[in-house]
């Protein structure tokens, strides 16, 4: 990050979670009240991957965007609910197609109930934002949210097509991270500036805004899966490697290895063989594959700010720059 970028005002995480409390306290709320089901096995499930906890990233960005664009209130609470009950109804069905037993340190809902009420409940979250949507009956904000859900799904089954394909690239990679990823931040940054009354000039600005955060995010999550320490990271270390997923660190050791080398990280991609972590490690780390994509993630964090010059400085933008550096400097 350039000199000029650390002179302009950012919050750390404790201190934008500050800001957002009162705003985040509401979307609780209204998240809790709309889950509610007289069946009761979707509040069961719904309930526990919601209490799961996690940072709210994706509803906090609809608020702090309605403020950096001029306000936000009872309108942004709800499209901010919307949001995260699109993204938990992803990870439902993402646990299930990924056979993953841990999320945010505690057993995934298909390892306690099985994998048909997982995505069941995951489709019912579905329908649940929709009706919210429908209740705000803004036929812009519904417009955006069938368009990204749209793109969500197409993510989650370009992401099928290349698990466990060795000549996955980094365009590929990128291709599904801006789906499954990038996308649903933007709408969030979009519809938070829509809220507020913003032109469509200041609602391409948190867009892009949104769209390059979801990058740099994921990216540095992917480093994570790496790095991290397994406790600390809340889900098995090598879980991607597992899965037969191919990420940055990975894609950019098997482009830069030895031909020997190279065969054999294809083989252990396609076999999706765990046990063989220490020699990719060893690969990822001769050809500096953490420090590449670490360096991309940053690109993209950089983008992210760069897409809020102009816009009045507030703490609401302060945050946004904030959660940028926070996206690519994390341990967990």
């Amino acid at each position: 990050m350039s000199i000029a970028d650390d002179l302009r005002p950012a919050l750390g995480l404790p201190a934008i979670q500050t800001l957002a409390a009162p705003d985040m306290a509401a979307v609780d709320a209204l998240i809790r009240r709309r889950l509610s089901s007289d069946v009761v096995l979707i509040n069961q499930i719904a309930d526990h991957i919601i209490s799961a906890g996690g940072k709210r990233l994706r509803p906090m960005l609809v608020m702090l965007a309605g403020h950096a664009a001029g306000g936000s209130g009872a309108e942004h609470h709800q499209l901010a609910a919307i949001i995260e009950f699109i993204h938990t109804s992803t990870l439902l069905h993402d646990d299930v197609v990924d056979e993953s037993d841990l999320r945010r340190g505690r057993s995934t809902a298909n390892a306690l109930w099985g994998n048909a009420p997982s995505v069941l409940v995951g489709d019912f979250l579905y329908s649940r934002s929709f009706q919210l949507m429908v209740e705000l009956n803004r036929m812009e904000v519904m417009q955006i949210l069938a368009d990204t859900t749209n793109r969500i799904a197409e993510g989650e089954v370009l992401q099928l097509l290349h698990v466990h394909n060795p000549d996955t690239d980094e365009a590929a990679y990128l291709r599904v991270i801006e789906r499954k990823t990038a996308v649903l931040f933007a709408a969030g940054t979009r519809l938070g500036a829509l809220a507020a009354g913003s032109g469509e000039a200041v609602q391409q600005q948190l867009y892009d805004y949104g769209m390059a955060l979801g990058y740099a995010f994921q990216i540095a999550d992917d480093v994570l899966d790496y790095s991290a320490n397994a406790e600390d990271l809340g889900k098995n270390l090598g879980d991607d490697l597992a899965e037969g997923k191919a990420t940055l660190p990975l894609i950019h050791a098997m482009a830069h290895s030895d031909a020997t080398v190279r065969e054999r990280l294809r083989e252990i991609v396609q076999d999706g063989d765990a046990d063989a972590m220490p020699e990719v490690l060893a690969a990822i780390h001769a050809t500096g594959g953490l420090e590449y994509s670490r360096k991309r993630a940053m690109e993209y964090a950089d983008a992210a700010e760069r897409a809020l010059d102009g816009l009045p400085e507030s703490e609401a933008v302060a945050a946004l720059r904030g959660l940028a550096r926070y996206a690519v400097a994390r341990d967990h």
